[in-house]
């Protein structure tokens, strides 16, 4: 399934975050935050809007967007407003 989002939006792949510490410390499930950086994906079709391209690096809003599951991975769409940095 290929989904393009509308407008200001854009397509961001969920990064897991690591269950290891760089000590080898295991964390549990659990105890792991929320992930808030991803990978975009595909974005929307305002371009005057849209600072991002796809393969970036972003990081977004804790609370931002809404969650699909596209063919076994997590993804979220997101407005521009909500991604706060590209990482390099």
């Amino acid at each position: 399934m290929k989904v393009k989002p509308c407008g200001d939006r854009v397509l961001v792949k969920i990064q897991e975050s690591e269950a290891k510490t760089a000590g080898g410390i295991i964390i549990p499930q659990t105890a792991q935050e929320k992930t808030q950086t991803g990978l975009v994906v595909a974005v929307g079709t305002d371009k005057d809007v849209i600072k991002v391209k796809e393969g970036d690096k972003v990081m977004y809003d804790k609370y931002a967007g809404t969650q699909v599951k596209i063919e076994g991975t997590e993804h979220l769409i997101v407005k521009m407003s909500d991604i706060l940095a590209i990482l390099e």
